[in-house]
């Protein structure tokens, strides 16, 4: 019955072609394939960051924490998350965290904050920075190796264990591996402790200081 209905068809479309009908041919449509690379600027990059939508924390975010500081900075610090004063104001590494970290730099460093880029791994603040969802870091992860990739630093500070399990690939204690000098492709790592953590345990700013004075050896 199929062949009935084709050959009828096809005798049908042989009469058109009698009575003037003409055929072109026409190629199948295909769906090009999304460009899925990310903007070669800090500019474009924070653009998209600041619209992004893929993860449930767009939802409850109030502002999309991008990174900042210097693009041509040798040292780079990356945290875990932002803080619920940067959740409000949309800058990186603000309230009494922030007022830490700024002392770590310039008062061990040396440098001015500004000359160095700050960053974090997920650029919204999660609801429950105990348990951050996987999910939520795999989809903000790009972000920074993008940003890693533009500000091309020589030392990259981690801060926090987040920071550190993404760039390191290591999901060994932080306690453990703080203070490493680990050598990579393109930078030097160091994981410490995130400022927060000094907040709550005022005794590991010795141990971070440490950490710091090795960075200022590598400077």
């Amino acid at each position: 019955m199929k062949n009935l209905k084709n050959a009828l068809l096809l005798r049908q479309l042989y009469q058109k072609k009698q009575l003037g009908y003409k055929y072109t041919s026409v190629s199948v449509y295909k769906e090009s394939e999304p460009d899925l690379s990310l903007p070669n600027s800090i500019e474009n990059l924070k653009k998209q960051a600041l619209a992004c939508h893929l993860c449930m924390l767009s939802k409850v975010r109030e502002k999309v924490v991008f990174g900042q500081g210097s693009l041509n900075a040798k040292v780079m610090f990356v945290g875990d998350e932002p803080s619920a004063s940067d959740d409000s104001t949309g800058k990186v590494f603000t309230g009494r965290s922030g007022e830490i970290l700024t002392k770590m730099i310039e008062n061990v460093l040396e440098i001015k904050r500004e000359d160095v880029y700050i960053s974090n791994v997920l650029k919204c603040k999660s609801s429950n920075p105990q348990e951050i969802s996987p999910a939520y870091a795999h989809t903000c992860y790009p972000y920074l190796l993008k940003e890693i990739e533009l500000v091309n630093p020589t030392i990259i500070v981690t801060l926090g264990r987040l920071a550190y399990q993404y760039l390191s690939n290591d999901d060994s204690p932080l306690e453990k591996v703080r203070g490493t000098v680990l050598a990579q492709e393109k930078y030097t790592l160091i994981p410490t402790y995130h400022p927060n953590y000094l907040l709550r345990n005022p005794s590991a700013k010795k141990s971070v200081l440490e950490d710091l004075l090795k960075v200022k050896g590598l400077i």
